[in-house]
């Protein structure tokens, strides 16, 4: 059986007919940037995470740029920020010309470690960026005071904490409509959420070349806008998103209940965490990743050399040993199949294969 590690289309397929109506509205209309449904998405996406504003940008990198020079991070300055997370967060601190400051993670969440963070906050931080991996919301409350958190939720749309929706937290949120996310475009797509109106104001001077008319330009900005037919989609799609994360909250008991902690470590459950990957961890990972190849079954080993190691960042002077927790995470953890809609037989495919992997491999060092 083939089983793939994600299945957009599974997902989108029921909606196919009312999604090619809104895409032909779209063309009919002639409108295909920052138009009525870039509007009407703002708004209900602002309305859904329960912020005061929420900005359409042309993906979760630009939103995270866009942030930082909305808060006026720029060079000199400190962001403290994960190692175990996609190069983007990062990336885009250095963009802005600041320096990234790589904290370790708590292995129980695979997020930020607030002592950590607490360590590593100097006299330059400006801002401690906060990533809510896999969808497990981070614990923002825990972070040191008085310094603004922007919270990189690119894989969290619809997580919470604390009856508070990821990207209403901070100074301001970021996600990522990236196919694969659990909200999800149909490309590229961003969005930034803040209850600052001066903050949304600057990034939407910033995202269009830092001009208000196309006439008079007050700002260097960039080029960096939600498009029509995104929007369109996205509106689409935010109707079923608690119906599609329940799904994948649903998918994520059922791998317990066959028994998948037998044979490794599952991620803990909590009431706001949304899997937008279902992340386990094994000290026979690789043994377990080809074991699934091996059987055509989908899986991914995600930041296996952390960010503090990358080669673009040898300068900052980080060596092997450094961030011990995010190092272990990079050697044992994979991501198994699970979206909204895996079936059950599907998941069992799963747990056996790991199954015959593990007990063979066992098997092989008792012998």
């Amino acid at each position: 059986m083939t089983i793939p590690h994600v299945d957009v289309k599974a997902q989108y397929a029921p909606l196919l007919d009312e999604l090619k109506e809104r895409l032909a509205a779209v063309l009919d209309s002639g409108r295909f940037i920052l138009g009525p449904e870039v509007r009407a998405f703002e708004e209900e996406a602002a309305a859904y995470l329960g912020t005061a504003e929420a900005v359409g940008v042309a993906n979760g990198t630009d939103a995270l740029v866009l942030v930082l020079e909305a808060l006026g991070v720029g060079a000199g300055d400190e962001v403290v920020c994960p190692a175990f997370t996609f190069y983007a967060t990062a990336e885009a601190i250095s963009r802005v010309g600041a320096t990234p400051v790589f904290c370790d993670i708590d292995p129980a969440t695979l997020n930020l470690d607030p002592a950590d963070v607490a360590r590593r906050v100097g006299k330059r931080t400006r801002a401690i960026l906060a990533v809510h991996l896999f969808g497990r919301p981070a614990a923002l409350a825990e972070l040191p005071a008085g310094l603004p958190v922007i919270e990189d939720a690119a894989q969290a749309f619809g997580a919470s904490s604390g009856g508070r929706r990821v990207g209403a937290v901070g100074i301001a949120g970021t996600f990522s409509f990236f196919p694969t996310k659990n909200l999800f475009g149909l490309g590229d797509g961003g969005l930034v959420s803040t209850n600052d109106p001066g903050i949304a104001e600057r990034i939407r001077l910033l995202r269009f070349h830092g001009s208000r008319d196309k006439e008079r330009f007050e700002e260097i900005g960039m080029n960096s806008r939600l498009d029509e037919i995104q929007a369109a989609a996205l509106r689409l799609f935010l109707d079923h998103l608690d119906g599609w994360n329940a799904a994948r909250r649903s998918a994520a008991a059922r791998y317990a209940e066959l028994g998948l902690g037998e044979l490794c470590e599952l991620p803990a459950d909590e009431p706001g965490h949304v899997y937008h990957m279902y992340v386990v961890r094994s000290p026979e990972r690789d043994r377990i990743a080809a074991a699934l190849r091996a059987a055509d079954i989908g899986c991914a080993t995600y930041y296996t050399t952390p960010l503090h190691l990358q080669p673009v960042y040898t300068g900052l002077g980080h060596r092997p040993g450094s961030l011990p927790e995010t190092e272990r995470a990079a050697r044992e953890t994979i991501a198994l199949p699970l979206w909204a809609g895996i079936g059950a037989a599907q998941q069992e495919e799963v747990v056996a294969t790991i199954r015959t992997a593990v007990e063979t491999g066992a098997a092989r060092e008792v012998a």
